[in-house]
């Protein structure tokens, strides 16, 4: 599965929760939180030890997924 087709069905799912039409607006919110969630992983940038460089890694698959979401038709 591609990293757009899995937005494509995180997307799907979460507007599957919603109670009204998703609007770009709504998109932008959930791409800004995805974003937010992955800030605080990526600590001081610095990583000694392979769990610091896989929350970095994991960070960076967020801000990714968040990009995508942002460009999602």
């Amino acid at each position: 599965m591609t990293i757009t087709e899995r937005t494509q069905e995180i997307w799907d799912a979460f507007c599957g929760e919603l109670t009204q039409e998703p609007t770009d607006d709504i998109k932008e919110a959930l791409a800004t939180v995805i974003r937010k969630i992955a800030e605080p992983l990526y600590g001081d940038g610095v990583f000694t030890t392979d769990v610091e460089a896989e929350k970095f890694q994991i960070a960076d698959d967020l801000n990714e997924l968040a990009d995508e979401l942002e460009v999602l038709k």
